[in-house]
C-alpha cells in the first residue's frame, strides 16, 4: 500500500500570508501526518502530492526525504486523479492537515482496507464535529446520520479507469485524531486546545 499525502493546496480559507502546512504544532502540520504515516509501518512508499502552489511545503519535504509527485496545481480532484491513475497499487489518501494523526488510527484505517471496495471514505459525524467545537459546511448522510469526510480515503487505484464513476463506500470513525483538519483560523486556535 502507498501513503498518500495531499500537500499542494493553496489554503485559501486560512487567509494566511505563508503556507497552511507550516504552521506549526509542536512541529510543522505536514510533518505530523508524514510521521504517522512512516511510524505506521503499513506502507511500501509514502509520496506527497506537491504543486507551485506549496513550495515551502515542497521544499520541507524534500529535506525530510519524503517522495514527491509534483502537479498543476489545478484543484484536489484533478490532482488526485492523476497519481491515481499512475499507479496499480492499494492507497491511503490523507490531506496533509491533520495534525493529530498518529501511527494507531492509521494502522486501525488501513486494516479496514477491503480490495474488493473501490474507494471507501473516512467519515466522522456530525454529532461528533459538534462534541469536539468543530463544524463544516458540508455534509452527507450515511447510516441515518449527517456526516463529514476527514480528508482519509482507502482506494485501490488498481479498479479506476478516467471513464468510469467510482462507486464510494463509507466508514464512519468519530476519533478526534481524524476529525481536527485545519481548515480556519478557528481550527487551528482550537488545535492548541487539545
Amino acid at each position: 500500500m502507498i501513503g498518500l499525502v495531499m500537500a499542494g493546496g493553496k489554503g485559501t480559507r486560512m487567509n494566511l500570508d505563508g503556507e497552511k502546512l507550516l504552521l506549526k504544532y509542536k512541529k510543522p502540520i505536514i510533518l505530523h501526518v508524514v510521521d504517522s504515516l512512516n511510524d505506521s509501518k503499513c506502507f511500501s512508499k509514502i509520496l506527497a502530492l506537491t504543486s507551485s502552489n506549496s513550495p515551502m511545503t515542497k521544499k520541507l519535504l524534500e529535506q525530510n526525504e519524503i517522495d514527491i509527485f509534483d502537479t498543476d496545481g489545478v484543484g484536489y480532484v484533478e490532482d488526485l486523479s492523476l497519481v491515481l491513475q499512475s499507479t496499480n497499487d492499494s492507497v491511503l489518501v490523507t490531506s496533509g492537515d491533520l495534525p493529530l494523526l498518529d501511527k494507531e488510527i492509521i494502522q486501525q484505517i488501513v486494516n479496514c482496507y477491503d480490495p474488493e471496495k473501490t474507494w471507501t471514505s473516512i467519515l466522522v459525524t456530525n454529532n461528533f464535529l459538534a462534541k469536539l467545537g468543530l463544524e463544516s459546511n458540508y455534509s452527507i448522510h450515511c447510516d441515518d446520520q449527517k456526516c463529514n469526510y476527514t480528508g482519509i480515503s482507502l482506494v485501490n487505484a488498481n479498479k479506476i479507469s478516467s471513464s468510469e464513476n467510482i462507486d464510494e463506500n463509507y466508514l464512519i470513525i468519530d476519533d478526534k485524531r481524524v476529525a481536527l483538519n485545519l481548515n480556519t483560523k478557528q481550527d487551528y486556535e482550537l488545535l492548541g486546545t487539545t
